[in-house]
């Protein structure tokens, strides 16, 4: 079972895994200094958009020090889905509890919170959602 996790959105609020759960949902790390990370953006909201309305929800954690950063990549990559950080970059006690030592790393979960699946990209990681939703 993937480990719940509380952390601040952007605007303060603090949200955890558990209230983001959907049929299907995928924990993106990234970080606005990651330039691999931002590369994969546009291909994380391709999917969202694709599969969101069928049951996806997406929550990324931010690996971000600095918060005008995390913000002004979030407005710029389009990333309207549950934004988290705790700004503290590769120390950011999530990270640590899902030992993440590189980003972008993901986490497939599950309706029930249990991890399917780790680091899938592309046509991979459709394939996994679409099972996941039961979508043919």
């Amino acid at each position: 079972m993937a480990p719940d996790f509380k952390a601040p959105t952007p605007n303060g609020k603090v949200v955890s895994l558990k209230e983001s759960l959907g049929k299907a949902t995928l924990i993106d790390f990234w970080a606005s200094w990651c330039s691999p990370c931002r590369q994969e953006n546009p291909n994380v909201v391709a999917i969202y958009n694709e599969f969101h309305n069928k049951g996806l929800n997406i929550i990324s954690v931010s690996l971000d020090e600095d918060a005008a950063d995390w913000k002004d990549a979030i407005a710029e990559d389009k990333l309207i889905w549950t934004q988290v950080s705790n700004l503290k970059e590769m120390k950011d006690p999530i990270a640590l509890q899902y030992g993440v030592i590189q980003i972008p790393t993901t986490f497939l979960l599950d309706f029930s919170g249990k991890v399917v699946a780790v680091d899938l990209r592309g046509d991979e990681l459709k394939s996994k959602i679409k099972a996941l939703l039961s979508i043919k």
